[in-house]
């Protein structure tokens, strides 16, 4: 292949902590290898779009501890077309960007795996997401502060909850993947954990908190929004129905997950990922997303990347059963 010399980065779908991270170690690992890079706003929109810029050190000083992403996201339903993909390469050509590092969740690398096979642009994806379901890595970017994030808001509702002998039943994001609700449920001491991927049997569950009622001063109950019981809102009503004398209540933790400034592991993690893409691209590779698995880097072909993670560490679902006692 010919010698790159222009790279792109652009992020794309759900914002997660890290990913500005991840944009400084691209920009400065491009710059450290004598490469021009240039960012895109607004992900696939913005390249429709040619909203286009390039960028030096500078452009990416102090940004490594803010959350968000500082090149914007958004949807693009045109990029979804032949037309739209066509329109992106030609804004490309504009400025002889010959490869892309795209940061996003799956949907950024389905996007960028089609657009590469169709145009032929060399793409290596970085994992930013906060659901950590992408295969060919042991965690996304975003998900160590999503986790850190749901842990302080479930301790502060267990706090009130001790206070008014309360049940809570918290929702936590993951309408496919549950695997925010696992680590942070064990994390918070919950009493219960509900996620997609497995099917509980939630009369035991109820029989538990009746169980469990003149031990504990409170109940947490953690459910993923894509859950089977049909959603917190759900759950809630069932354990009114069955113990109208428990005090139920219930909160929604939503956005408050994607922001807020990223943690240690989630910065380290991010900018080793942004380096290896970049060496990844010089190095000949393309179509693969780039993570880190048992503590090294590796490289997994987009259409392995893109499968959920349909089954959980089944040591976890375990130790759930065995610590809600």
């Amino acid at each position: 292949m010919d010698t790159i010399q222009n790279i792109a980065v652009f992020t794309s779908g759900g914002d997660a902590p890290g990913m500005n991270a991840a944009i400084r170690a691209v920009v400065r690992s491009s710059l450290y290898y004598n490469l021009n890079v240039y960012g895109i706003y607004r992900g696939f929109e913005g390249m429709v779009r040619g909203d286009i810029f390039q960028m030096d050190a500078k452009s990416v000083a102090n940004i490594i501890q803010r959350g968000g992403t500082m090149l914007k996201t958004a949807r693009s339903d045109y990029f979804r077309t032949k037309e739209g993909r066509k329109e992106a390469y030609e804004q490309l050509k504009k400025y002889d960007i010959d490869a892309i590092v795209a940061i996003g969740g799956d949907g950024t690398l389905a996007g960028s795996k089609l657009f590469m096979e169709e145009f032929h642009v060399p793409i290596i994806g970085i994992p930013g997401t906060i659901d950590n379901d992408l295969q060919g890595t042991d965690f996304t970017v975003g998900y160590d502060t999503a986790i850190n994030t749901v842990i302080e808001a479930v301790d502060k509702i267990r706090d009130t909850a001790e206070s008014h002998d309360r049940v809570f039943i918290v929702e936590v994001m993951g309408r496919d993947s549950g695997l925010i609700a696992l680590r942070s449920g064990i994390g918070t001491g919950a009493e219960a954990i509900l996620i997609p991927e497995t099917k509980v049997d939630f009369t035991a569950v109820l029989n538990r908190l009746d169980k469990t009622r003149k031990n504990k001063s409170s109940r947490i109950i953690i459910v993923a929004e894509g859950e089977n019981e049909g959603g917190a809102f759900d759950v809630a009503d069932k354990v009114k129905n069955r113990f109208p004398h428990y005090d139920v209540r219930l909160s929604v933790l939503g956005h408050i997950q994607r922001g807020g400034s990223p943690s240690c592991m989630d910065r380290v993690l991010a900018s080793r990922l942004g380096v290896a893409a970049v060496e990844g691209l010089l190095a000949g590779r393309k179509g693969e997303m780039v993570g880190l698995i048992g503590g090294e880097v590796a490289y997994t072909p987009f259409s392995n990347a893109i499968k959920h993670i349909r089954e959980v560490n089944p040591n976890l679902l375990k130790l759930v059963e065995i610590l809600s006692l």
